[in-house]
C-alpha cells in the first residue's frame, strides 16, 4: 500500500502543468538535458516487449511505451531534437548498465520485485504475467512435478531461477539447470531436446513458441510459480524522471490508448513473421490499466 500511496502522490505533485519546470533539474532529466542525449535499453528477443524485427531494429509493446516517455521528455525539457540512443542489454547486465549511466531507462519484460527494488525502481506495470513451463506435447510432461529428473532451460539472471529453485525444495523435484544467455537461446535448448522444459513467463513463452518454425510442437504448462508485474526500470532515488515517468504511462492507461497499444501487439499479427500472439487482456492485466501503480512483488 504504501507503494500504491507513493505513486498516488506523485501523479497529483505532476497534475497540474509539470513540477520539474519550476524547481532545478536533478538525475536522469539533469543528465539528459546536458548531454542532449537519451539512452533507451531495449531486449533482442523479448517478444513482443522488446525485440529486433528484420531490419535489426527494436520494436515492441514495452519500446512503445516508452517511446511515449520519450517524448514527455522533448516536451519537458523543450529538446525537440533530443537525441535517441538505443543499446541492447540482456538479463544479467540491464540493471548494472541503469546503475552506471548507459542506459537512462530499461524498456523490456522486467518483473518488478521488491528484491530488486532495493537497487533500481519501475515505472507502472504495464503486463502481469505467470511464471511456468513450455515443454514438447510429446514429452508427456503435464505438470511442473514432472520435470523430476530432467534437465530445464531458463534465462539467466531472471526471477525464474530462484523461484524455480525454491520450488524444488519445497516439492522435493530434483532438476538440472542450463541457462541461456537470451530467451531464444533458452527457447533453442528445448527445441533441439537438450533439455525437457522451458521455465520462463507464460507471454514469453508464448513469443517463443508463436515464432518458431513448429508452434503446434509446443504446449505451456497451465502451473504457475508465481504472478508477476512486468514495468520499465529506471534509477532509484530520482523523483522527477520517475514522476514524469509515472504521468506519462498512467495517463496512456487512464485514457484508454494503453488497450490499443496492447492489441497492437497481443492480439493481432507481429512483424517480423506476422504471427498472432493470441493473448486478450487477463482480469489482472486490466486491473493493472484500471489503477497504475508501481507495487512490485
Amino acid at each position: 500500500m504504501k507503494l500504491l500511496g507513493k505513486f498516488a502522490v506523485g501523479l497529483v505533485a505532476v497534475g497540474i502543468g509539470t513540477a520539474v519546470c519550476a524547481q532545478e533539474l536533478t538525475g536522469t532529466l539533469k543528465k539528459i538535458k546536458d548531454t542532449g542525449a537519451i539512452t533507451i535499453g531495449y531486449r533482442e528477443s523479448s517478444i513482443p516487449f522488446s525485440y529486433l524485427d528484420d531490419k535489426q531494429q527494436p520494436i515492441g509493446y514495452a519500446m512503445d511505451l516508452c517511446m511515449k516517455v520519450v517524448d514527455a521528455v522533448k516536451a519537458e525539457l523543450k529538446m525537440p531534437n533530443l537525441k535517441v540512443n538505443l543499446q541492447p542489454v540482456s538479463s544479467s547486465n540491464r540493471i548494472p548498465l541503469l546503475q552506471n549511466g548507459t542506459i537512462d531507462m530499461e524498456c523490456g519484460s522486467t518483473t518488478n520485485s521488491v528484491a530488486r527494488q532495493q537497487q533500481v525502481a519501475f515505472g507502472p506495470t504495464y503486463f502481469v504475467i505467470n511464471v511456468t513451463a513450455a515443454v514438447k506435447k510429446s514429452s508427456g510432461i503435464k505438470s511442473l512435478v514432472d520435470l523430476n529428473g530432467k534437465t530445464i532451460s531458463t534465462t539467466s539472471g531472471t526471477t525464474s531461477v530462484p523461484l524455480l529453485k525454491q520450488y524444488d525444495k519445497t516439492k522435493n523435484v530434483e532438476i538440472k539447470e542450463i541457462y541461456g544467455k537470451d530467451h531464444a537461446e533458452s527457447f533453442l535448448l528445448l527445441s533441439q531436446d537438450r533439455t525437457a522444459a522451458f521455465v520462463m513467463d507464460d507471454i514469453l513463452l508464448a513469443g517463443q513458441i508463436a515464432n518458431s518454425s513448429n508452434p503446434g510442437d509446443y504446449m505451456i504448462i497451465q502451473e504457475s510459480l508465481r504472478q508477476e508485474p512486468y514495468s520499465m526500470m529506471l534509477r532509484k532515488d530520482d523523483p522527477q524522471f520517475k514522476a514524469l515517468v509515472d504521468k506519462t504511462v498512467g495517463g496512456v492507461m487512464k485514457s484508454g490508448e494503453i488497450h490499443k497499444l496492447y492489441a497492437k501487439w497481443f492480439t493481432s499479427p507481429i512483424p517480423p513473421k506476422n504471427v498472432n500472439m493470441n493473448f486478450p487482456e487477463t482480469a489482472p492485466i486490466k486491473e493493472a490499466f484500471a489503477n497504475p501503480n508501481d507495487k512490485g512483488v
